[in-house]
């Protein structure tokens, strides 16, 4: 009998880190421009395919349509709607043609720690896009258009000066962005999050490599499981449960889409005990296999769903 020789598997690009790299003459940490400049300076087709940028994306849609992926999340932006992408998290945007907007890129260290801190600009969990209304947007829409103005002005100040004046422009812009108001995408408008989610989201975070169990976080946290279920459901949408199951879909996506590692490999860093458990968890939660959802997301060839657990 003649051994059939497998054919191999074509390889797939790995989706590329995006350093900050300030333009000359610029400060280092920052960079505003609007969609009309970034169409001109960078090609389409790389902002179109999945990258994961180690910088902050703030983003104003003032006139058109624009569709941004977030995390294997789509999101459709309407004029007025605000796009906040974090350092690390996987992104492409669609069509850029027609639409016009205000952008503004900043890594986390341009900012000082209170300013940070109050901003919860490290919060992965944060909506990625808001819908401001009323004051709010006009407040939004004041800050971005002093920053804009102010990063033109290079002559009009000490250059020293002009930093510190970049740095607390964009603290108001975050701290007004943070703030804004209105529905988040996944969010109920007006549900304010309890303490008990807070806390339980943030120990997902810590141990979600460890742990998949509600019953583990509750003895944890001093709750019962189903204390922590109904603050998660009330805040997130969804069961503890659940939340927990979705944070492991979306670090498993990101590992698969961003390296090579094998299914063992990625199976062992998220706490299964074997590729096989992990593969078998992955296409329950996604309908697809680890394997297919890494050739999908490279190429490009769709959308694959079961995104991250949804904002607070």
């Amino acid at each position: 009998m003649v051994k059939m020789r497998q054919q191999e598997p074509e390889p797939v690009t790995e989706i590329r880190e995006v350093a900050f790299a300030a333009p000359a003459g610029r400060p280092a940490g920052l960079e505003v421009m609007t969609l009309t400049e970034l169409r001109e300076r960078a090609d389409a087709c790389r902002l179109a395919t999945p990258h994961r940028p180690g910088f902050h994306h703030l983003l104003l849609l003032d006139s058109g349509r624009l569709v941004h992926s977030v995390d294997f999340r789509e999101h459709r932006l309407a004029p007025g709607d605000l796009l906040w992408s974090r350092p690390g998290q996987v992104q492409h945007f669609g069509e850029l043609t027609g639409a016009q907007g205000r952008l503004v890129l900043f890594e986390a260290g341009f900012l000082d720690p209170a300013t940070a801190a109050a901003a919860r600009i490290e919060d992965w969990y944060g909506p990625p896009v808001r819908h401001p209304r009323g004051a709010a947007a006009r407040r939004v829409e004041e800050a971005m258009g002093q920053l804009h103005q102010e990063f033109g002005a290079l002559g009009g100040l000490p250059l020293e000066i002009h930093l510190e004046v970049l740095r607390h422009l964009l603290a108001v812009l975050v701290l007004r962005v943070s703030h804004a108001g209105g529905p988040a995408d996944g969010e109920d408008a007006g549900c304010e999050a309890s303490e008990t989610y807070l806390r339980f989201r943030d120990a997902v975070e810590r141990g979600f490599t460890r742990s998949r169990r509600v019953a583990d976080y509750a003895r944890a946290l001093g709750y019962a499981p189903r204390t922590l279920s109904r603050a998660t459901e009330a805040a997130a949408g969804t069961g503890a449960k659940e939340f927990i199951d979705r944070r492991v879909v979306l670090e498993a996506k990101r590992l698969l889409a961003h390296g090579d590692q094998s299914a063992a490999r990625i199976a062992d860093r998220l706490g299964f005990a074997d590729a096989t458990n992990f593969s078998k968890f992955f296409q329950r939660q996604t309908g697809s296999t680890p394997i297919a959802f890494r050739v999908a997301v490279r190429g490009g060839a769709q959308r694959v769903g079961g995104g991250p657990p949804r904002p607070a």
